[in-house]
Formats: C-alpha cells, structure tokens, sequence
C-alpha cells in the first residue's frame, strides 16, 4: 500500500487513524499532542488514557477518536533527544512500528503520522524525518497499509544540504536553459524531441533485432502496444514479480489489480513514472513507457527535471524521490 509525505494538520486527517506524538503518561501535552487532544475532546480523551495509565517509551496504545474524522487515536511515544547515545534512534524507530503494527491489529487500513519527537523532545529533524522514512517503507515491505508523515510546516522536512544543492544545479541548469526568453525552437530540437518522445533509441534498436527475427507485422505491433501490454512486458523483460512492482512504485495493490484487467487503461502521469521507477528502466525506457500512455519528461517542468535526475543517477528508491519533490513543493509520485 502506499506511503505519502503531505503537508497538512494531522488533526483534520480522514484516516483510519491518526497517531498522537504521545508522553509516558498519556497526559494532554503542548505541540502536536495538545492540538490532537483540543480537536478530539480534551476531557473525553483524557479519561479514556486515565484508564490506560501510561506508555513505554518506544510502545503505542489505541483510543477512540471521538470528535476527530479519524475512528481512532493510536499513541505512540517517541524518545527525548538526549545527545543520540541512549537508543533514541531504535526507541523512535520502535515507536513507528508499534503503531503501525497496533494499526495492523486492529483491521485499520490508513493511518497518519507527525514526525514524532521532532518538537519539543528535541530530536533533530533531519534524523527523525530518516527514521520515520526508514521505518515505514521497511514495514510496508511485508504489509499492506495506507501511511501518510503530515508535516505540518514545509521547513521540519528537509532533504540533505548535498542533494539538494546537486538536485538545484541540475534544475538550473536545464529550467533556466529552457526557459530563457525568446528563445526560439530549432529545427534540430522539434526532430529531437520528435524522437524522444515517439522514437526512443531503445525502441529503434529493438525494431531492428525484431527484423532479423520476425515479420513487418511483429515489429509494428510492439511499436504500437498500448500502455499496459507495454508495463507488462517490461516486468517479464526485468524478472519482477507483481507484488515487487506495485510496493516499489507506491501503488495501492486494489488499482493494481485494475490495471492488470484492463488492457485499456489510462494512467495519471504520476502513476506511470511510479512504474518506470518500480522497473528501474534507464531513460530511454521511460521515455518509451511515458509515450505509450500520452506523455514525456520536459525541461520545462521542475517535477519532471528531479524525476530525470534521479533516474540518470540510477536512483530508483521512488520515497527518496518524493523527498525530494515535497522538499520543492512539487507534487509526489503515485500513492
């Protein structure tokens, strides 16, 4: 099932639940904890965790949601920082899996994290946003949940100083070249772009060693196969397996399942980079999958340039990906 980095305020989520950055106690606290406990019902919420008593450091309980969208109120406590030498990293990452696993046993199908322990506990923010990504993809290798880290302000989510600088000079290089004013298109670059889109080289190649090895008519019907006989095949030609495909590209296994059955379906252009990405397919391929469902990657969008970037570096982790586009403000792929 998917995972998704928004940004938004966890209380308003329509979640199966929402996850409460809760203390030992399960009392009503300031940041994150308080805003969860005055948009649920402070007095109700506080005497349902007055039954439960308290909470381990690592451990999450579950309450009801009472005036929330969300059913449920699943508190997790996350460590305090204290220097990163008493376990605050396996205690926070604990803290992750036991809500997602409570969610688990519980039959919720959504859930919604805040950064946990990034407020007043004081854990940097750069590496409770590592754990939290970590944790989360790590568990929904093996399980099927909807997850979603609501960041609340735009500046506690942060890629690294490194990548981003790099993942910049890129952007500028390519944006600002193609968006210099008065610029006017060559005939070189409509027969480029021509063969970029309709004519990738992978493509030419393959039609060649298909006229030593079949007839006019096999080469035109791969050329001409729709998206989701093109998806298929790649996932033959690259020896993955359905289940591998639809987690590494982010996509609910349900929309899968449709894909699947329907030789005619037209994907978003989010979701049919999520699967380019999933393959791992070089920029050629991707090009070529794009075309089949009416799209292409343009130097004229900043979306397009990180999804580039990431794919010339052979950098398919597709949540790596989705930092860096929350942390430009673009959109996310697929989920």
């Amino acid at each position: 099932m998917p995972f998704n980095i928004i940004r938004g305020d966890i209380t308003a989520m329509d979640v199966d639940a929402i996850v409460n950055a809760a203390n030992t106690s399960l009392s009503m606290g300031g940041g994150v904890c308080g805003a969860i406990f005055i948009a649920a019902g402070p007095r109700e919420l506080q005497k349902e965790c007055d039954e439960i008593m308290q909470c381990a450091v690592g451990q999450a309980v579950i309450t009801d949601g009472y005036q929330l969208k969300a059913r449920r109120i699943i508190h997790a406590v996350g460590p305090i920082w204290q220097g990163g030498e008493n376990h605050e990293q396996e205690l926070l990452r604990s803290a992750y899996m036991s809500a997602m696993r409570l969610a688990k046993e519980e039959g919720l199908e959504s859930i919604a994290f805040p950064l946990i322990s990034s407020g007043i506990y004081g854990y940097p923010k750069d590496e409770a946003q590592k754990v939290a990504v970590e944790a989360i993809t790590d568990f929904l290798r093996d399980e099927e949940l909807t997850v979603y880290l609501v960041i609340y302000d735009q500046n506690y989510f942060r890629i690294s100083e490194e990548k981003r600088s790099e993942l910049k000079d890129y952007i500028d290089t390519y944006y600002r070249e193609e968006h210099k004013r008065g610029r006017k298109k060559t005939h070189s670059d409509n027969i480029m772009n021509l063969e970029r889109i309709e004519m990738p080289l992978e493509s030419v190649m393959e039609g060649r060693q298909y006229l030593k090895q079949g007839s006019l008519e096999d080469i035109l019907e791969k050329l001409e196969e729709p998206f989701t006989k093109t998806l298929f095949r790649y996932i033959d030609e690259k020896g993955f397996d359905d289940v591998d495909v639809y987690k590494k590209a982010n996509i609910d296994r349900k929309l899968f399942s449709k894909i699947r059955s329907d030789k005619n379906y037209s994907p978003s252009k989010s979701t049919a980079i999520a699967f380019a990405i999933a393959l791992e397919l070089n920029l050629d391929e991707t090009l070529d999958l794009l075309a089949r469902a009416g799209y292409t990657l343009s130097h004229a969008s900043k979306f397009d340039l990180v999804v580039e970037y990431h794919i010339i570096k052979n950098n398919y982790n597709i949540h790596e990906i989705n930092e860096a586009l929350f942390d430009l403000c673009e959109k996310t792929l697929a989920g």
